[in-house]
């Protein structure tokens, strides 16, 4: 009986390894991009997020997700969401270790570029913790515009203590930010919101409001403090909305309505929330709202190319993984031409994502610092690297679980996980034709803009012809037939994306995947699918390059 149980030919579990130092071009971007400083504390944070406990946090934190508990026992409303246990350790490692606050606390060279990678390695554990720890982080220039209030709430945005129970703020050893912005009626069309808000004791920047209406989509309901857009007098106009008022008592306007039964992203709540004279703050210039939480907005972009970096990263780290161990036909599945094939085209991909989304990184670090130059690229090259590394995760996870054939199809592999999380990033903060509208109105509105980003992917110039042609039929693209600029956007954005990640791949990135990139992607040698790179790839370099060892 025992013997027709013997398990054969099965890979053991991916874990107990190290998600930095197994990861090559993510330590390598780590330095280039100004982060070397970061070095030990990436190596002990990726030893924590690839242990097999932190994983099955992660696991546990979407088998038992968040549930609403909208009245106490004696019919008190109280609308608190209740979480496992295993979500409030993972916030408690995101928190404690920085990845909310790392660039406002320790400024300088790098600390976009350091919290980058720590987010990323967290991300792979578990991404849903990343939508609270991202929005607390990209509140803090937003709240800047009225610096009464900063004085008052960024301490407690940047505290590293985590707290998860429903408390006023003032009583807790930290606080996290939220956000709410769209609307039944108008989704991106934030200007079509009807919430109302109603100033009290005069109002104006920094006054008191009470808010009346409605949110489609509240980002993490659990939150302390929410950032919303509302109809004032003067227009739309941006307000800190907290769940407790000043005097320590339930911000009883606040009422959370449901959860979202979502697709993915199952261990974080997002919800529906109504607003009956809640209690908030204005924020910045009134009318002005937009402005205002739009610098929020330019952070979170940032996190969703990340986080898609990361999903990314994970897809070909478990594939590469399954195929190195598993046997199929006489042998390893590494070693069949065709599967190589494939995982070859994944870990490019991966390595694409990761050196365009750590030099991104850097330019926010610069621009922190001053740089206009730096400014400007990241003002256009975020939108379009949250649209084209945000669209390629989903195929990426597709392609990445079928390499483990039936074992990726089964819940256990945790691969249906990766594949449901992979659309998020796409949606959050703006749909891909958001990203794409939102990248020509940089190029219209900003024209360095444009320049300083060819400027960048010029820094390879002479290096390859591919690259060479490439860029300079975008550039005739970008100016030919202006009346078609928008139809054409999607197009033109994925292009730009494209030549930026072929630059940076062609001067720093490993030859044998810089080649392959060029002739795939720029080159047109390739197919629609993954896995039909050219026969003369060198394989192997590529896989053993991205292999996690364990």
């Amino acid at each position: 009986m025992a013997k027709t149980h013997e398990v054969l030919n099965q890979p053991p579990p991916l874990a107990d390894f190290d998600l930095f130092s197994t990861d090559r071009p993510l330590s390598e971007a780590l330095d280039r991009e100004g982060a070397g400083w970061a070095r030990e504390r990436a190596v002990e944070f990726g030893k924590l997020c690839g242990s097999a406990e932190v994983l099955e946090l992660g696991a546990e934190a979407n088998r038992f997700p968040p549930e609403l508990k909208s009245h106490d026992r004696y019919g008190n409303r109280v609308d608190e969401v209740e979480f496992h246990p295993s979500w409030h350790r993972l916030m408690e490692i995101g928190v404690e270790n920085g990845l909310h606050s790392l660039p406002w606390t320790d400024p300088g060279p790098g600390a976009n570029v350091a919290r980058a990678t720590l987010f990323s390695m967290l991300a792979q554990a578990e991404a849903g913790v990343g939508c609270p720890i991202s929005m607390t982080y990209s509140v803090v220039p937003a709240l800047r515009h009225q610096p009464e209030l900063a004085e008052v709430w960024e301490p407690r945005f940047l505290s590293d203590g985590y707290d998860g129970h429903l408390l006023p703020a003032d009583r807790k050893p930290g606080a996290l930010a939220g956000m709410a912005m769209t609307e039944k009626q108008g989704g991106s069309d934030v200007r079509a919101n009807t919430t109302r808000a109603e100033a009290m004791n005069g109002g104006g920047p920094g006054g008191e409001y009470a808010i009346t209406g409605h949110k489609w989509f509240c980002s993490a309901p659990m939150c302390d403090a929410f950032l919303v857009l509302a109809q004032a007098e003067g227009g739309l106009s941006c307000f800190l909305l907290p769940r407790f008022t000043p005097d320590d008592q339930l911000n009883s306007g606040f009422r959370i309505q449901r959860l979202k039964d979502k697709l993915g992203n199952r261990s974080n709540a997002s919800s529906e929330v109504e607003f009956d004279r809640a209690f908030a703050v204005m924020v910045g210039e009134e009318g002005r709202g937009i402005q205002t939480i739009i610098e929020m907005v330019s952070h979170t972009r940032l996190d969703c190319a990340i986080g898609s970096m990361a999903g990314i990263r994970k897809g070909t780290a478990e594939a590469i993984h399954h195929a190195s161990h598993r046997q199929a036909f006489g042998k390893t599945l590494v070693d069949q031409p065709l599967m190589a094939n494939v995982l070859a085209d994944l870990a490019i991909e991966s390595e694409a994502a990761t050196a365009s989304v750590m030099r991104l990184a850097r330019a926010y670090d610069d621009a922190a610092a001053g740089s206009r130059e730096a400014a400007l690229f990241e003002r256009i090259a975020t939108p379009v690297l949250k649209y084209w590394i945000c669209k390629r995760a989903p195929w990426h996870a597709a392609e990445s679980l079928e390499c483990l054939g039936g074992n990726g199809y089964a819940e256990e592999s945790g691969m249906p996980r990766l594949f449901r999380e992979s659309p998020l990033m796409s949606i959050w903060e703006g749909s891909g034709n958001v990203q794409c509208l939102d990248a020509i109105r940089a190029m219209v509105r900003e024209p360095d803009s444009v320049e300083v980003f060819f400027d960048e992917v010029g820094e390879a110039a002479g290096s390859d012809p591919r690259l060479d042609s490439f860029a300079d039929d975008l550039k005739g693209q970008l100016t030919s037939d202006p009346e078609t600029l928008e139809s054409r956007a999607r197009s033109i954005v994925e292009r730009m994306a494209l030549a930026l990640q072929g630059s940076l791949l062609t001067r720093h990135g490993e030859p044998a995947v810089a080649e392959a990139f060029s002739a795939s992607r720029l080159g047109q040698d390739h197919g629609g699918a993954f896995g039909t790179l050219a026969t003369g790839t060198d394989f192997r370099a590529i896989i053993e390059r991205n292999a996690p060892a364990t």
